[in-house]
């Protein structure tokens, strides 16, 4: 039996934000930065890379670390090194047939280059992108260089693509570098891959103080600029001021006359049938990452947030309709690589919920962790791949909502929920329309199993779980049961708790 794909398709204990994934041979690579479980900044780990087979979307494979913090002399140390992060990378495949790194650290206005004989190798450090003269690209009064995008046309032509919108950073992180008020940069790239031809240019995406009136208005460029090309057209990926959503740009030329095109996805499904940002389905945060078509599908790749903070991203992935030239704005799942619902029959982790919130909705997760009672939150136990890394989603206290999307329920009968902690109530679970598929009654604590009869659903549901009754447990997982599989036991005894695989 094939296995299956969930969002995050990562292990649970990896956090990849920034994801840009590209094609190189047979396997698709994710090249992201790297951020710490619980960190006290951006992008503070090393980069590594992941890999998977075109053929088995989800069967990614850990490559290791593909180049350090320390391995970048280049940079001017900060005012706190050890906030110091290796942001928001991208790699292309040079004339010489050896790939190429771009990134930025910190905020110092200087793209760096490293390059390696393979995809995921361990990257070697050239020197900064520079112009002719041999000054570095940020050292004249351009604005600040961030988020590199590169791109190789199919004329051998090389771009490579820049910028960061005006927003109120403190002085002691700007510095004297200026914002891009005139939206994100185009340089051509030399065949050295480390050399630029001539100055920049603007695109032509609006910046946020010339999109009012236009069809950009709240949706002008603040960062992660990427591009990709599809049936002859440029297809500009970035994010917006929104913050939540990666938006869309298109034209017939790599550096000029780009029309806004729309929202590629929001990691709070705003937008989705109208929804506002007050009624975002999600925990909202920034996002970044782009779009790639594997045979006739495309997919977005984007990151969700985790642990109430902006500190711990996950890598997340969406098939995307691509009609006439257009895209249409994807909508959040639990299945996202996988090509079809999920299987109607065994366990699943809590952590692979696609939407999750409150009584009181969801809120935007910033630079501090702040506590919020009322609020579930995605989070872990070990801290690292050595420890385990095991993901839950805790706090799952009254009203606390969890949806995951799609499952095949045509021949579910039984259902149950594994939660840690203290907690007496019940645990409802709805399908599609609303319809309440089970109730199951919640008394105990410690770790235990609560299992019910379910309604079976079609071959297309989501499952909504809201919880409604006292205490805060975690919420570890689901199983799903159909009439010819045993019953899930219940004892409370976690040696004896036992699931079937999902896989």
């Amino acid at each position: 039996m094939k296995r299956q794909v969930f969002n995050p398709f990562l292990p649970s204990y990896e956090y990849i934000p920034d994801g840009e994934p590209h094609i190189f041979g047979d396997r698709l690579y994710l090249y992201g930065s790297h951020d710490k479980f619980n960190g006290l900044s951006f992008c503070l780990n090393d980069y590594v890379g992941w890999s998977a087979p075109l053929s088995d979307l989800g069967d990614w494979r850990y490559e290791g670390v593909t180049f350090r913090r320390r391995q970048d002399p280049l940079s001017r140390k900060p005012v706190w090194a050890g906030f110091n992060g290796l942001a928001a990378p991208d790699v292309c495949r040079g004339p010489d047939g050896r790939y190429y790194l771009y990134y930025f650290v910190g905020m110092n206005s200087r793209i760096s280059v490293a390059v390696c004989d393979y995809p995921a190798g361990a990257f070697r450090l050239l020197g900064y992108l520079r112009y002719a003269d041999g000054r570095p690209v940020g050292s004249k009064k351009e604005p600040v260089q961030f988020d590199p995008g590169v791109f190789r046309d199919d004329d051998g032509a090389y771009y490579l693509y820049s910028g960061f919108g005006p927003v109120k950073y403190p002085k002691i992180l700007m510095g004297r570098q200026k914002a891009s008020k005139h939206g994100p940069m185009a340089f051509v790239l030399e065949k050295d891959m480390l050399t630029v031809k001539g100055d920049f240019t603007y695109i032509g995406v609006c910046g946020r103080e010339e999109g009012k009136g236009t069809p950009y208005e709240n949706h002008e460029f603040f960062e992660a600029s990427s591009m990709r090309k599809f049936d002859g057209k440029y297809y500009f990926i970035y994010s917006s001021f929104q913050g939540h959503e990666l938006c869309w740009a298109v034209s017939d030329r790599p550096t000029s006359g780009f029309e806004y095109g729309g929202t590629l996805v929001s990691n709070g499904d705003v937008g989705i049938n109208g929804r506002t940002l007050e009624q975002a389905v999600n925990y909202t945060g920034n996002t970044h990452g782009s779009v790639i078509r594997i045979g006739e599908k495309y997919y977005v790749f984007y990151h969700r947030q985790t642990n109430k903070h902006h500190f711990s991203r996950q890598a997340c992935a969406e098939e995307i309709r691509f009609e006439n030239g257009r895209f249409l704005q994807a909508e959040l799942t639990s299945c996202g690589l996988n090509g079809g619902p999920l299987r109607g029959e065994g366990r699943y982790e809590a952590r692979i919920a696609c939407n999750l919130y409150s009584r009181e909705g969801a809120y935007w997760y910033g630079v501090i962790k702040r506590p919020k009672r009322a609020h579930p939150y995605f989070t872990q136990s070990g801290r690292d791949r050595e420890r385990g890394g095991d993901q839950y989603i805790a706090n799952f206290c009254d009203g606390a909502t969890a949806v995951f999307k799609y499952f095949d329920l045509t021949e579910t009968v039984k259902i149950s929920v594994t939660l840690r902690g203290r907690a007496r109530g019940e645990m409802r679970v709805y399908t599609e329309a609303e319809e309440l598929a089970a109730v199951i009654a919640v008394c105990g604590k410690g770790l235990r199993a609560y299992g019910a009869s379910f309604r079976s659903a079609s071959s297309k549901s989501p499952l909504r779980f809201v919880f409604r009754g006292k205490g805060r447990p975690d919420f570890l997982s689901f199983q799903l049961g159909g009439p010819d599989r045993p019953e899930t036991d219940e004892s409370g005894n976690e040696e004896e708790i036992r699931f079937g695989s999902a896989r």
